[in-house]
C-alpha cells in the first residue's frame, strides 16, 4: 500500500518537468559529476527518475558516485538506447560512468590506488577512463573521497578525515604528473571538502598551489552564493571538477561553462523532494567548447563553405559556390576514421547520400590554397 502511494506521489512530482531539464549541447564536450546518494534510494521510483534526468541532461559523460545496486543501475542504463554504463567488473566502490555512445569512444577503464596500503586514503579507489571525443583524447578520474571531519587538518594523523583527503589530493596529483604530464585530464567527483578553505586547512593545497598546471573549473561556484552549491543540506560545495593546463584554453573559449545543475528546481517540493527521492547532492556539469571546434565553421582567411542540412539525416549538400577550385572533401568520425571522401567541384553545390551511424562527424575541405572544417551531426 505504501509503495502504491509513493508511486502515485512520485508521478505527480516528476512527470511534469524532469523532461524540461537541459545541459548538454552538440557543440561542447559535456561532463557531469553526480553523487546519486545510495542509489536507488526509493527503488524503481529513483531509477525511473534518474533515467529521465540522464536523458534530459544530454551529457556526453557522467561520473557517478554512491551506486549501491549495480543490477538496477545496469538495467536502468540498458533501457536508454543512446547510453552505456561502465563499471570496473573486478571491483566495485560505488563509482561508474555513463556515456553517450554516439559521441564518446571508451579506450580503457581501470582503478588506481586499489591495494590495501591505500585503503585508508581512498575508501573508494579512483576509477579512470581514457576516452576519445571529437578525435581528441581525454583522461577522466572519478573519485569519492572520505567524508566528514572538523574542518581542521591534523597533519600526520591517519585517522583525521581532512588528512586522509589531503593525502588523496597528493597521490592524485602525483599520479597525473607521472602518467599524464602532457594529456588533458579531468578529475571529478564528490571530493567531500571545500576548495575555499584557507591554508593550512585546505586539503587541496597540492593542486591550488600549482595554478600553472591545475584549475578547479568550479571555482566560481565555490566562491559564489550558497544557492548554487552542490550540497544544500549543509550547505556546502563538495562536488568538484578539476582540469589540467591542456584544457585551460578550451575552458576559456566562448561557450565553455560550469554550473551546478539544480534538478530540484524542476520538481514539485523543491530540494526536499529531490533529497527524499534521488540524492542529497546536486550534479555539477562542465561544458568544454574545444578549440578545434570553436565554431561550426572554422576557415582560413577568405575561405567560405557551407553544408546543409546540419544536423542531417542521411543526406548532405556541400556548398562550394565561393570556391573557384575543386576541393577534396573528407568526413571523419570522432575517432578520426575516414567514413567518406570525394572530390567536389568549385562554384557549385554537391549533394550526396551520407549513410553512416548517427553521431558527430568532422568534414574538412581542402584545395590548393584554402581549407575549412565543419562539425556535422547525423541523427
Amino acid at each position: 500500500m505504501l509503495l502504491g502511494i509513493l508511486l502515485s506521489f512520485s508521478g505527480s512530482i516528476y512527470s511534469q518537468s524532469l523532461g524540461d531539464i537541459s545541459f548538454g549541447t552538440d557543440s561542447t564536450f559535456d561532463v557531469v559529476t553526480w553523487n546519486i546518494e545510495q542509489f536507488p534510494k526509493i527503488g524503481s521510483i529513483t531509477a525511473d527518475s534518474v533515467s529521465k534526468i540522464i536523458e534530459s541532461l544530454d551529457a556526453d559523460l557522467i561520473g557517478l558516485q554512491e551506486i549501491e545496486d549495480t543490477a538496477i543501475c545496469r538495467q536502468m542504463i540498458n533501457n536508454l538506447a543512446d547510453y552505456e554504463l561502465i563499471i570496473d567488473d573486478g571491483w566495485f566502490g560505488g563509482l561508474a560512468y555513463v556515456y553517450k555512445k554516439s559521441t564518446v569512444n571508451i579506450r580503457s577503464l581501470y582503478k588506481i590506488y586499489h591495494t590495501s596500503s591505500y585503503w585508508n586514503v581512498f575508501p573508494r579507489s579512483p576509477l579512470v577512463v581514457e576516452l576519445t571525443f571529437m578525435g581528441k583524447d581525454f583522461v577522466v578520474i572519478n573519485n569519492h573521497l572520505k567524508c566528514c571531519g572538523d574542518g581542521f587538518l591534523d597533519n600526520g594523523n591517519s585517522s583525521d578525515e581532512e588528512f586522509r583527503r589531503y593525502q588523496a589530493s597528493f597521490f592524485l596529483e602525483q599520479y597525473i604528473d607521472f602518467n599524464f604530464a602532457s594529456s588533458p585530464v579531468i578529475l571529478l567527483g564528490d571530493l567531500n571538502d571545500l576548495i575555499t578553505d584557507p591554508s593550512p586547512n585546505n586539503v587541496f593545497e597540492f593542486f591550488l598551489s600549482d595554478p600553472a598546471n591545475y584549475l578547479f573549473a568550479d571555482n566560481t561556484i565555490a566562491n559564489g552564493p550558497s544557492s548554487n552549491w552542490s550540497f544544500p543540506g549543509w550547505p556546502s560545495h563538495l562536488d568538484h571538477i578539476l582540469i589540467t593546463n591542456e584544457l585551460f584554453s578550451d575552458f576559456n573559449n566562448p561557450g565553455s561553462t560550469v554550473e551546478t545543475i539544480k534538478i530540484d528546481a524542476f520538481m514539485t517540493g523543491g530540494f526536499g523532494s529531490y533529497d527524499y527521492y534521488i540524492s542529497d547532492h546536486r550534479p555539477v556539469g562542465l561544458k568544454l567548447r574545444l578549440t578545434s571546434t570553436i565554431s561550426d565553421l572554422v576557415t582560413l582567411p577568405e575561405s567560405k563553405i557551407a553544408v546543409f542540412p546540419n544536423p542531417m539525416n542521411g543526406k548532405l549538400s556541400v556548398d562550394l559556390t565561393q570556391w573557384e577550385e575543386a576541393a577534396n572533401v573528407t568526413i571523419c568520425d570522432i575517432n578520426g576514421r575516414v567514413v567518406y571522401a570525394m572530390l567536389c567541384q568549385g562554384n557549385q553545390v554537391t549533394s550526396f547520400d551520407f549513410n553512416a551511424p548517427k553521431g558527430v562527424y568532422i568534414l574538412s575541405a581542402e584545395s590548393g590554397n584554402r581549407s575549412a572544417v565543419i562539425r556535422l551531426v547525423n541523427y
